[in-house]
């Protein structure tokens, strides 16, 4: 949540930063307006034709399509009775209010990009700790009967040590959000699900996303941060619909609590209904009574510190002394290089609020 003006002057671009809040929370709730019908379950007996049976008839030619047929761990299965397949294929149409026109596109484009990044594999490439270090984790967080499990993937914005670091190369920005995205999906462990999810069930397969915003400015954004929000919009958008349940923005500031009374005018309740802005970290367990007690001390828990959490593989790129030896051309032939800009010490975060709560879901989980 930032805002390229001050919040006084600029009340709209404030709301709009709000939004920001969520990368893929944009798109996950937005479509949750038009209904919150699930797809009637392919497997029973009794179900007629239905988007999902549609859906699931149209997957040769989607997979054919896209030349690739894993999705979020799941090698995507045209046998109605696949749990792990109508689950993915029932977050997809809900994404797009049953429409599997629209649904059968989305889908495309997610399995081409991950045909492309190979998103999957992420989870185990180094990515520079000097750019990424302490900024994401992973926690699992058991109920008191040991039953249900909660995933929560953490976004820790206010460690940003340098913008420009950090977000200047959008490309590599969006791989390392990806990596940790992957990270928490496989603790979802979605191969593993034995049914499909049941007409108006609610969806057990998602997690919580924490966005902390401690020490983070919120009355202008770097156009590096910008562009990478913008950016991680459209991509998680696109490719991880329908995978956050809820998302909590805390250490928001207090005065910026209008700005969510404000969104009311405007955003859909089952957009606001995932999100959950606070002032204070520290009341989080408040939030989650169910997992309160192992959730990490700096939100109200008794568990560990966040940062011993899982996170990606992450080591020092940062090239040796000896590899920044410059050509021995002479000075004078060399262009006079422009004084670097002093970076703006602001950290922020990866949202742009356009996307409303997932852009339209076609965002997370974010």
């Amino acid at each position: 949540m930032s805002a390229e003006q001050t919040p006084a002057t600029e009340p709209v671009a404030a709301a709009q930063a709000a939004g920001d809040m969520g990368t893929e929370t944009a798109t996950e709730t937005a479509t949750e307006t038009a209904t919150e019908t699930a797809v009637t379950d392919a497997a029973t007996p009794s179900a007629t034709e239905t988007p999902l049976t549609k859906l699931t008839a149209r997957l040769p030619d989607i997979t054919k399509k896209a030349d690739h047929n894993e999705m979020w761990g799941v090698d995507l299965s045209t046998d109605s009775a696949h749990a792990p397949t109508q689950v993915i294929l029932f977050k997809f149409l809900k994404a797009n209010n049953n429409d599997v026109a629209a649904a059968e596109k989305q889908l495309t484009l997610a399995l081409e990009w991950r045909k492309k990044i190979q998103p999957g594999k992420l989870v185990t490439e180094p990515f520079d700790k000097n750019k990424f270090g302490d900024l994401g984790f992973v926690t699992v967080h058991k109920d008191a009967t040991g039953d249900k499990e909660t995933v929560i993937t953490w976004n820790i914005y206010g460690a940003v040590k340098d913008k420009k670091a950090t977000f200047g190369n959008v490309e590599d920005f969006i791989r390392w959000r990806s990596a940790l995205m992957e990270l928490g999906i496989q603790k979802l462990r979605l191969n593993e699900i034995k049914e499909p999810l049941a007409l108006d069930a609610p969806d057990t397969h998602q997690m919580l996303q924490v966005h902390d915003y401690l020490s983070v400015s919120f009355l202008r954004m770097d156009p590096a941060v910008k562009a990478a929000s913008k950016q991680t919009i459209e991509t998680f958008s696109m490719a991880y619909p329908e995978l956050l349940a809820h998302k909590y923005f805390v250490n928001v500031p207090a005065f910026m609590g209008w700005v969510y009374g404000f969104m009311k005018m405007f955003l859909p309740a089952a957009t606001l209904r995932k999100f959950h802005p606070m002032a204070s970290g520290t009341t989080l367990a408040t939030e989650l009574p169910g997992i309160s007690a192992s959730l990490p001390k700096e939100y109200g828990g008794r568990g560990p510190s966040v940062k011993e959490g899982e996170t990606v593989k992450l080591v020092d790129l940062t090239p040796k002394a000896e590899e920044k030896k410059v050509d021995a051309a002479p000075a004078a032939e060399a262009p006079a290089a422009e004084p670097e800009a002093k970076p703006d010490v602001t950290p922020a975060a990866d949202v742009d609020p356009k996307a409303t709560d997932e852009v339209t879901e076609k965002e997370t989980a974010a």
